[in-house]
């Protein structure tokens, strides 16, 4: 199927590595030219010349949990792709820990970076995706904003925000074709949730393995999804082909999440 991505422009924060990683790979792989972000000089550089053979790609460096860093990476962005049609609002996941471990100062630096960040990108982002003919947004977020994963209460209840977020512009840009859409992974392989694992087996006083079983377990595939399959699904949201869907909050978790809704 063609996506009809070629010549899109696209900005994806927290790309470096894992799943933005993958987002910015699959889009370059579609014929879209895009830029990638991280807080770290060293990682962006390394990174962009591993897309290099993708395609082009450029990096822009910055903390989008910082308010004027948020929008100089937006504006760097468009200034190198010369536009900007698409926006992955990405950025490395808050605390692990219970609700009594955190001070406020922990909650508010968590807020600036799970929930505060989506907002500034997109706000900075908004005159360039007016300008284009097939703008699209998509939030990533987490299962944890349907189902709350333990010792994860910062990203239980921030993530839950960007949803009502992402719902709430769904609502507001689409009479303007602007399509915000939010993509919820579940257990992927990448090294946040090895972490994660690690995490678990240390307080549980079991083995890394044995937690991995478990949350294998959990999924009604039984394995924990690739950082491919995750962006499979992304850019097809991101896409001119997903034309009519907008508002739209999409778990990739294997079954996960035990929910109906």
């Amino acid at each position: 199927m063609d996506l009809q991505l070629t010549g899109k422009k696209a900005l994806v924060t927290g790309s470096t590595s894992g799943l933005g990683y993958s987002v910015a790979q699959t889009l370059l792989n579609e014929g879209v030219a895009v830029t990638i972000n991280s807080r770290n000089q060293s990682h962006l550089e390394t990174a962009r010349m591993s897309l290099s053979s993708y395609g082009p790609v450029f990096g822009t460096r910055g903390d989008v949990s910082i308010p004027a860093e948020a929008e100089e990476v937006v504006q760097a962005a468009a200034s190198q792709l010369h536009g900007l049609d698409l926006l992955v609002t990405n950025s490395g996941g808050p605390q692990t820990g219970r609700f009594e471990t955190f001070t406020v100062d922990d909650w508010q630096q968590a807020f600036q970076l799970t929930f505060l960040s989506h907002a500034r990108l997109i706000h900075a982002a908004l005159p360039y995706l007016r300008a284009s003919v097939a703008p699209s947004i998509l939030t990533i977020t987490s299962i944890s904003a349907k189902q709350p994963i333990p010792d994860l209460i910062l990203s239980n209840s921030l993530r839950a925000g960007v949803l009502g977020l992402t719902k709430s512009l769904a609502l507001e840009l689409g009479c303007e074709g602007i399509r915000v859409n939010s993509i919820l992974p579940g257990f992927t392989s990448t090294d946040r949730a090895s972490r994660l694992l690690a995490d678990r087996a240390m307080k549980n006083n079991t083995s890394f393995d044995e937690e991995s079983r478990k949350q294998t377990e959990a999924s009604a595939l039984k394995r924990i999804a690739t950082p491919q399959e995750f962006a499979n699904v992304a850019v097809f949201l991101l896409s001119p082909v997903a034309s009519y869907l907008t508002g739209v909050m999409l778990s990739v978790d294997g079954g996960m999440v035990k929910g109906m809704l």
